[in-house]
This record gives C-alpha cells, structure tokens and sequence, in this order.
C-alpha cells in the first residue's frame, strides 16, 4: 500500500466561552458553535463530545455537524475518534477495512491530525456517518438506518442490561435515518426472530435478513475478537428494494487482542460460534451453520493470514508513526506504540490457532 500525502490537518476554531461550557459537562449532548477549516475552506460547525465511557478520558472525542455549507466531501456529518484507549491507534482502522475485504459493508475511516484554536490535539480516526450519504456514496438502495446504542440491540426479547423482559421490540436502537413507519420493520424483524418456530424461522430469515451478509458479519466480529459486537457497534440498514436487513460495524477499537480499556484479552475469549439470539437461531439451520463453517474455513486461509494482514499493519503503522510523536497526548508513550505491532501479529497467530481448533464445533 503506497501512501504519499500525510494526514490532512482539520482546524477547528471554538470561541472560550464554549469550551468552558463543553467541558462544564461532558456528558451533554448539546453542541456548541464553530468552525472548521480544510485548505482554506471554512464551515460553521456544531461540535459536541462523543462515546460513553470515553468522555472521562482526557483526549476526547468529537462528534462534528455541517451546516454552512450543509456538507463536507458529501457528509452532513463526522466523527473524530481519539482512540485514546488503544495504544496502536489503528485498530479500529484495521477492522473496518478487515470488514470490507470479506464482504461487508462498513464506514470509511482515515487518519487526521486535530488542531483546536491553532492548538495541535493529537492524531484522530476520522469516520464516516452511516447515513443517507453512506448510501447514496455507494449507490445502494433507500432504505432506513437504526444504530445499535447500548447492549439491548441484541436481537432478543430480554434486556441484556436488567435482564427484564424489554417494554419496546425497538428497545437499544435509534432511528438515524428513515420513517417512523419503518420502525415496524425493525420491531417485525425482532417479533420474528424470537417467536417463529424452528421450521418457519428456516423458511422464513431469508425473507428478513441477507444471511450470507450476516454470516460474512459475525465472521468479521469473531475474528476481530469484538466482544461488545454480537449486541452494539453496529448499524441495522434495511434496504427498501431487498426488504432485507443488513449490518454494518462501527466502533472496532477494542479488537485484535485489547478489550474496551485497552486490557489484554485471551485470543480464545469469544468462541467461534458467537453470540445472540439470531446468530444462535442462524447456526442453528444446517445450511446456514455449513455456509458459516465454509466462510470461515475460506478467511483462515485467504484474509485472516499475516501475508495478508501484517503488511497493512506495517504500512499503517510506518505511515502514523510520525504523527504519533507529534500528539501531545501519546508522543511520550511511543515505545507502546511500537511494542502494539507485534502484539497485534501474534494475536492473529493465537486467534487463527484458536478458530482452526475450533473448527469441528461448526460441523
């Protein structure tokens, strides 16, 4: 991968007053005004902090809408990641363009450097808002976009936070794009999944769910090793002319080997079966446990190889190295930065040892 042009450097200007008021309370959702400068251009901006747990961190992360002019490169929208937790700053990268090598949709993500009021902030993942623009970018179909906000998104009639039977079948999603008519899509596709009888839900998932797209997702999830995947980090996209749901992957900086807080996590911590209660019903059809098997049998021996992987990693990790020592936040921990190469090689060796050893269990 030839990589010539550095990371472009987004200028944002945010008068003091509104500082102080962003970080009078992080947990605000309220934005504040300003702008954003690129090679001269400028645009009002509104900027707020974005994730959860990541707020009470000290590189924050920024959620920025357009509004004059209304789009930026085709985006009413962007997010910039910290990464802050992730002592490489490219796993999140690497899993989503993981993603899109074998098959799945996923959000493009780049490298920026961050200056606010001409100061540097540090080295940011930008990416890309799975949107109505995300569609109309890669010519797909209308259709409705849910994300997944917390671990409720899980497919099952059953909270996963109180364990409680959920009060709403859309309980853990937000509608981002689409009708409040298409929210009975969303609760008719959770109704289905949970109360079809077996010989039904074989006849029928095809109708609801692009199940090779889906296979191709859960793929992506356990060889990444995300555990929060199976019930967040994704977005729902129900294409209208299909009437089938897809799912899209966004947030992967706790993979290849690091959980949520930058912790070491075992490379057999998520089996090779997954989680939730479609994937269980999904695995649960022959067919479809077969197509699993071969899908990952196949990425075992094409995508999920360090021929294939560690040059990308190489190559990205040699391309921010520079940018790295320039981030006020990171520069002075440079030698975890370097030691994360070889920890992310030999997590694909553990994983890929861990999922072939596993293989039977799909038979």
């Amino acid at each position: 991968m030839s990589r010539l042009n550095p990371p472009p450097t987004y200028q944002l200007y945010i008068h003091p007053k509104d500082i102080i008021e962003l970080r009078k309370d992080i947990w605000s959702d309220d934005p504040v005004p300003g702008t954003f400068t690129l090679n001269k251009k400028k645009y009002l901006i509104d900027i707020v902090y974005r994730g959860s747990h990541i707020r009470k961190l000290p590189k924050k992360s920024y959620h920025v809408s357009f509004y004059k002019p209304s789009l930026f490169r085709g985006a009413k929208e962007l997010h910039l990641n910290s990464e802050y937790n992730d002592r490489s700053l490219i796993r999140n990268k690497l899993s989503l363009d993981f993603f899109s090598e074998i098959g799945v949709l996923a959000p493009h993500s780049q490298h920026v450097l961050l200056k606010i009021n001409g100061k540097m902030s540090g080295l940011y993942l930008e990416l890309e808002s799975v949107d109505e623009h995300f569609l109309k970018k890669r010519q797909l179909a209308e259709g409705a976009i849910f994300y997944a906000v917390d671990g409720d998104a899980n497919f099952s009639l059953i909270s996963d936070l109180d364990k409680e039977t959920k009060k709403s079948l859309s309980l853990g999603y937000e509608r981002k794009y689409g009708t409040v008519d298409d929210g009975f899509y969303l609760e008719k596709m959770i109704y289905d999944i949970n109360t079809l009888s077996n010989q039904e839900f074989k006849k029928e998932i095809k109708n609801i769910i692009h199940v090779d797209k889906y296979l191709r997702w859960l793929a992506g999830i356990v060889f990444t090793q995300n555990y929060d995947g199976f019930v967040h980090n994704y977005a729902l996209y129900r294409n209208k002319e299909t009437g089938l749901f897809e799912l899209i992957p966004w947030d992967y900086d706790a993979t290849w080997g690091r959980d949520v807080n930058g912790r070491y996590m075992d490379a057999g911590y998520v089996p090779i079966e997954g989680y939730n209660t479609l994937t269980a019903r999904i695995l649960d059809v022959d067919e479809y446990r077969k197509d699993y098997r071969n899908l990952i049998k196949g990425m075992l021996d094409q995508e999920f190889t360090l021929d294939f992987l560690q040059p990308k990693i190489e190559d990205l990790h040699q391309f921010i190295r520079p940018y790295v020592l320039m981030d006020p936040y990171v520069k002075d921990k440079i030698d975890d930065f370097d030691s994360e190469l070889q920890f992310i090689v030999q997590f694909i060796k553990d994983r890929r040892d861990y999922l072939t050893s596993r293989l039977y269990k799909l038979e």
